[in-house]
């Protein structure tokens, strides 16, 4: 089995992929203070907890944005797998990015570009709700091509709790209503139907870039529940998205090697 490994900011996606079936999946928080041991230790505890072992790791395919962990995610990868691929620099050649300068763009970006034109198709836009707000522009030819990065929600709410106090008790749900009729509500509408109000807006102006109003969108990340249900502006909602993305350039690569 395929070990597929999404390190955020502030979240960390897995997935144990059987050939091309996603069988489990699941998060825990992006701590930079954590070793290889201690990553290695939370593996361990993962696979307990669903009554597996480690022994079942053929291969570890990760995308990483904070170095430090990558380094230790890799010496882990080491221990459990005989197969190990990186997205970045050594995946180059299994991936379209059309891009000013390639080695700035993200992994996770990349991950998504191509699960994006793999299973939906080409152009199109992904929203990707974590810790920032990331649109990827894939398009007609399947190539990553750029996008937008914006403050995520999360980001948002804690730089308006940090000036207002009272705030911080407000939970991450759409109001029913654009018009907040109580305090809860209208931090509610400004950062919930904004954040839905944004991609809207940027999905228009990419669209017209584009030249193509069909565009597939696709909503991703920790936070797109959130959000989707506040616009009829996605076409697809993927949790999994950026997971299926590593699976499937590390099928790419099995196959040049």
């Amino acid at each position: 089995m395929l070990l597929a490994i999404d390190m955020g900011n502030t979240q960390t996606a897995l997935g144990l992929f059987e050939g091309d079936e996603l069988r489990l999946s699941w998060r825990m928080p992006t701590d930079r203070s954590f070793t290889a041991d201690e990553l290695h230790v939370r593996l361990l505890g993962y696979f307990r907890m669903y009554g597996m072992t480690l022994d079942c790791v053929d291969a570890v395919a990760f995308a990483g944005v904070v170095p430090e962990l990558s380094r230790a995610w890799r010496r882990v990868a080491e221990r459990i797998a005989a197969s190990i691929v990186t997205v970045g620099r050594e995946t180059a050649a299994v991936t379209r990015v059309r891009a000013e300068n390639p080695a700035e763009v993200g992994a996770d970006r990349v991950a998504n570009a191509t699960a994006a034109a793999t299973f939906y198709g080409a152009p199109a836009i992904v929203v990707d709700f974590g810790t920032a707000t990331n649109i990827d522009v894939v398009d007609a030819e399947g190539y990553y091509i750029g996008g937008a990065i914006a403050p995520g929600l999360r980001i948002s709410m804690d730089a308006l709790t940090a000036r207002a106090a009272r705030l911080s008790s407000v939970p991450l749900e759409a109001p029913e209503h654009a018009i907040g009729v109580n305090t809860v509500e209208a931090v509610q509408s400004g950062a919930v139907l904004g954040t839905a109000a944004m991609a809207e807006g940027l999905v228009a102006r990419i669209r017209r870039e584009l030249g193509d109003p069909r565009a597939q969108v696709i909503a991703t990340g920790g936070l797109a529940g959130v959000i989707a249900g506040s616009t009829d502006v996605f076409d697809v909602v993927d949790g999994q998205l950026t997971l299926k993305g590593i699976r499937e350039i590390y099928r790419r690569m099995q196959q040049q090697g």
